[in-house]
């Protein structure tokens, strides 16, 4: 079923036990489902047991490295190289080709993960490893083995590697009209930053372990509720808007063009689509109506030189940037992968602007793929 469908599923509260139950009788009559397993893990892993998701991940690949998300009708032929991990490992790709031409076969690589003995047909590969601790030596393996790859190659894996925490700042410190605040790895004990900063484990995503510490006192409390030995330290930016309100944005750029994906108004500072009570609130999703409609005639406009550039300095064909404003109106940066999910999930009666904006996202991947598998024609 893949992760798109069984993502949505979840998203819209459908009772998953039943589904859950019918995997597991499936891979007990037949041992060799590798299907029924990675679907499984993935219905866990929704599910918040990821211990056991992993497991039998690792159960689904010691069958079969090798998955296949069909095509609506015969178009493009996508060749994701993948690596074995939970949902936020590689770039979901399956949100971006879902019920398209676009045939998708994802190869999870690593070790003990050997090739199989024949790759299928493709017209072109994708790199969808995102950057991590855990996937940082097989990137590094992965730079020479796409180099003499037989058909043009996306996102290459050293470009991915330059999105992590620690070396995008560095990478965007000389961009004009764009702040990336550094970040720092340091250990429980080595813990120095000027308050207030904001502190996070490492390789976390999506807010967990996020806290902002404004004196000693609350930087020993969070150690002390945190099992986690290794950080990042940022310096905190008050990114507030002029009414009070915090607005952070997901842009997708895709070939190196700008597209709006969402927008998030909070009173609180650490926002999250999901937290920000977007679909409680008629003002918040006018605004973000607005934000969309308008987004190639004014935020693409001002921030236009600053995303040139951003794409320039790390040169992805296919990058996610949450972002916000800083108070002198530069790009504040709070993160970039290749792994955050770009979805049309959304119900429509509610968010009836957001279908026709993920559209655009949609062709453009698809445009983008369109002309690199032409590219040695």
């Amino acid at each position: 079923m893949g992760l798109a469908r069984l993502m949505k599923l979840a998203f819209d509260g459908v009772d998953l036990s039943p589904l859950g139950e019918a995997l597991i009788q499936r891979a007990e009559k037949n041992p060799q489902d590798a299907n029924a397993f990675l679907d499984l893990s993935t219905l866990l892993q929704l599910g918040g047991n990821p211990k056991i998701a992993l497991d039998v991940q690792a159960q689904a690949l010691g069958i079969n490295t090798l998955y296949h998300l069909a095509a609506r009708e015969p178009g493009i032929r996508m060749l994701a190289l993948m690596a074995p991990g939970d949902l936020m490992t590689n770039a979901p790709l399956e949100f971006l080709v879902e019920d398209s031409d676009i045939a998708l076969d994802m190869l999870y690589v690593g070790p003990g993960l050997p090739l199989p003995p024949a790759l299928p047909d493709h017209d072109l590969l994708f790199v969808a490893v995102g950057e991590s601790t855990a996937t940082g030596a097989l990137l590094n393996e992965l730079v020479d083995a796409v180099k003499t790859w037989p058909r043009p190659v996306l996102n290459l894996p050293e470009n991915i590697l330059k999105t992590s925490r620690e070396e995008a700042p560095l990478h965007l410190s000389a961009v004009s009209g764009l702040y990336m605040p550094p970040s720092r790895r340091a250990g429980r004990e080595g813990i120095e930053a000027e308050f207030p900063f904001i502190i996070r484990p490492v390789d976390s995503h999506a807010g967990h372990g996020l806290s902002r510490i404004d004196n000693g006192m609350e930087l020993e409390d969070y150690l002390e509720a945190r099992p986690e030995m290794e950080f990042f330290v940022s310096p905190f930016v008050d990114y507030r808007s002029p009414d009070g309100l915090y607005r952070k944005y997901r842009i997708v750029l895709v070939a190196g063009r700008p597209y709006a994906c969402h927008m998030g108004i909070s009173e609180h500072w650490m926002i999250h689509y999901a937290n920000a009570g977007m679909s409680e609130s008629v003002e918040k999703r006018e605004e973000e109506a607005r934000f969309m409609g308008d987004f190639d005639t004014d935020f693409a406009v001002r921030h236009g030189d600053a995303l040139k550039r951003l794409y320039e300095a790390m040169r992805l064909d296919y990058l996610v940037i949450d972002c916000g404003e800083t108070k002198e109106g530069r790009l504040l940066i709070f993160e970039i992968d290749t792994g955050a999910v770009i979805h049309a999930m959304d119900p429509a009666d509610i968010f009836p602007y957001k279908g026709r904006q993920m559209e655009k996202v949609f062709s453009a991947f698809r445009e983008m793929l369109l002309e690199a598998s032409h590219a040695d024609a």
